[in-house]
């Protein structure tokens, strides 16, 4: 991880990349005309996942002309996840603000983020309220996919999916991003004690490029969903989850082994032709196993938390 400087500025805008050739210019412009108008510091940094096109060109050239513009460059597309931790990696702001590269978020919005940052907030979400994009194909599902991850995770937003949002350092800098969690990430900071709002912001539609979304990005939410739901509930007592269900296997087994004996003493059903015996057996393997697993689990989490030395607490204030 890159070392903070203390001369360091106020704000970190962050952008992944990832072949935006048409957008990249036109997105730095308005990002420096919204910062004219703020007393802030700031710092832009590019994350180009792995570009094609000449989106990363274009980028050397703005970082050479203008310092407050920092570039990442990945070897290969490595995914959105990993560029905004590569952001965060490489950021020396007190509050980093996440953006999309593609014009569609507005960077007048980011004074209004940050003021919610300075009234004590930790986390600040957008919300498309009036969203520019197609109604089947990304707001249906958008809506759907939200409504779920609240259900689930308890974490109401309107809009988790909105790349604009801002996060006290201290608090962003504490939550580990892998795999594709970044639509999670204010679930993560809830789990560490983060006090979260969702503010509306102006969203406009695409006018140059291809978007990187689709319906199908909504059935991997779903599937991201669960692991969210067991990291959260599950990551520090895996044995909760699957001691469980291997205690409901074993019940249900004792009941259908009852069953098996009741037919065969009052039915005079055979029990080796009878289809329950074998049920029995295997929820009764069944559970054992799910039980071994959980244990199983349950050594694996303390030997990673013991060689990484991870408290299983966030300090939030030392006096």
């Amino acid at each position: 991880m890159k070392a903070r400087h203390a001369n360091k500025p106020y704000l970190s805008i962050i952008l992944p990349v990832y072949n935006e050739e048409e957008n990249i210019v036109p997105q730095y412009q308005h990002i420096v005309e919204a910062m004219q108008k703020t007393p802030y510091t700031y710092e832009i940094i590019f994350v180009d996942d792995g570009s094609t096109d000449n989106s990363f060109k274009l980028l050397e050239s703005i970082a050479k002309k203008d310092k407050h513009v920092h570039v990442v460059q990945f070897r290969r597309n490595f995914g959105q996840t990993a560029a905004m931790a590569a952001g965060i990696d490489y950021s020396k702001g007190d509050i980093i603000i996440f953006m999309d590269s593609d014009l569609q978020n507005d960077a007048n919005d980011i004074p209004l983020l940050v003021q919610k940052i300075e009234e004590g907030y930790d986390v600040v979400s957008g919300w498309r309220k009036n969203r520019q994009d197609k109604l089947l194909s990304r707001k249906i599902p958008s809506r759907i996919a939200n409504w779920l991850i609240a259900k689930v995770t308890g974490v109401y937003l309107h809009d988790l999916g909105c790349s604009l949002k801002a996060y006290r350092g201290e608090i962003i800098r504490q939550v580990n991003l892998y795999g594709e969690m970044h639509r999670f990430i204010p679930v993560h900071a809830s789990w560490i004690g983060a006090s979260i709002v969702e503010v509306p912001v102006h969203h406009h539609p695409r006018k140059f490029g291809k978007s990187k979304y689709g319906i199908k990005r909504t059935f991997k939410v779903l599937i991201d969903l669960a692991t969210v739901k067991f990291m959260g509930s599950y990551s520090t007592k895996p044995n909760y989850i699957f001691g469980g269900i291997g205690m409901i296997l074993l019940f249900i087994s004792i009941l259908s082994g009852i069953t098996v004996i009741a037919m065969k003493l009052f039915l005079h059903h055979s029990m080796i032709r009878n289809p329950l015996l074998l049920l029995t057996v295997m929820l009764i393997i069944l559970g054992i196993m799910f039980i071994l697993l959980g244990i199983l689990a349950e050594i694996m989490i303390r030997i990673y938390h013991e060689s990484q030395k991870l408290p299983p607490y966030r300090v939030k204030r030392y006096i």
